[in-house]
């Protein structure tokens, strides 16, 4: 029994190869690439120093990661593309999932927080939509975050009935039954999972994907270093780099496309100023024109009757 899934639409006229991976490795584990991007840090210090000379505004080196993601994912749609029960699927938003600690201390509360977004923001858009969640979730008198409310309510059972909670949720993703309230809350229904070890004084990691969820990119920053560089003349100097450890599921794409798709990240990351400016709104053909017509006709019916409505109480 395979229903319609809320976050993802099945992929169809995929090439053999494309269909027949999932069979091969069916578990999101089993289908696992590791790589090591660097990341040269010179044009980033100088946009984030530009901008905070200029506008006053201090971005970081997550927010920015965060920003060139967004956009990869946005202009690569098959990295956006998540693997359940062997078909493929692709997601119908762009989300970042992304742990935060209230306090580095080794018992301060974690949060798990999603973000989500259209892939066309600009970096300020995307530094203000991340921020604004942090800050409502960092408040002493915020409310409990979806995710960490939801897991909540599972760990206050026994553990013999926590075990069967959680093999009816994995059940019911599987089969595309698990609640939509469920997958938008959960984190690891997202497109990219991704951390900065920085924060803690560490190097890049190669962090698992999780075969329960949707997550097929897992995204590390290390920390900063001074490597030694040559040029082809043979000389040699000295730059400030930092290592971006990606992990990522190899059955959404071929390694020409995924090999595309992070020398646009790596673009991205290295020349922020690309992200200034929001990508415009696609054009809407066929289907989908259809589709967007028929809505605004109905939100018109609407509002029409609610005018009225309004009208006559007023009288």
């Amino acid at each position: 029994m395979c229903f319609k899934r809320s976050d993802g639409t099945k992929v169809k006229n995929m090439q053999i190869i494309e269909k027949a991976m999932p069979y091969f490795m069916p578990e999101r584990v089993d289908a696992v690439n590791m790589f090591t991007q660097p990341v040269k840090c010179e044009t980033l210090d100088k946009f984030i120093l530009d901008e905070k000379k200029n506008s006053g505004v201090h971005y970081t080196y997550t927010e920015i990661l965060m920003a060139a993601c967004v956009r990869m994912l946005y202009e690569r749609p098959k990295t956006n593309r998540f693997i359940n029960n062997c078909i493929v699927y692709q997601r119908n938003t762009i989300s970042v999932s992304m742990s935060v600690k209230k306090a580095l201390t080794d018992n301060g509360e974690e949060l798990t927080l999603k973000f989500y977004f259209t892939g066309r923001e600009s970096i300020a858009q995307v530094k203000k939509i991340v921020d604004d969640e942090i800050s409502r979730n960092l408040k002493p008198d915020a409310k409990t975050h979806e995710t960490t409310k939801a897991a909540g309510v599972l760990c206050k059972l026994p553990n013999w009935l926590f075990k069967f909670a959680m093999a009816c949720v994995r059940f019911m993703d599987r089969h595309n039954i698990l609640p939509k309230k469920l997958i938008h809350a959960s984190p690891f229904h997202t497109s990219i999972f991704i951390t900065d070890m920085r924060s803690i004084k560490l190097d890049k990691i190669y962090h698992h994907l999780y075969n329960f969820g949707t997550t097929t990119i897992f995204g590390a920053l290390g920390k900063v270093k001074y490597v030694p560089i040559g040029d082809r003349s043979g000389n040699v100097h000295v730059e400030k780099t930092m290592d971006l450890g990606l992990v990522l599921d190899e059955r959404v794409a071929d390694g020409l496309y995924y090999g595309n798709s992070v020398r646009l990240l790596l673009k991205y990351l290295e020349n922020p100023e690309l992200l200034k400016e929001p990508l415009p709104e696609p054009e809407l053909q066929g289907k989908a024109l259809k589709k967007k017509l028929k809505k605004d006709k109905k939100q018109a019916k609407r509002a029409k009757k609610l005018e009225k409505k309004n009208a006559k109480n007023n009288k």
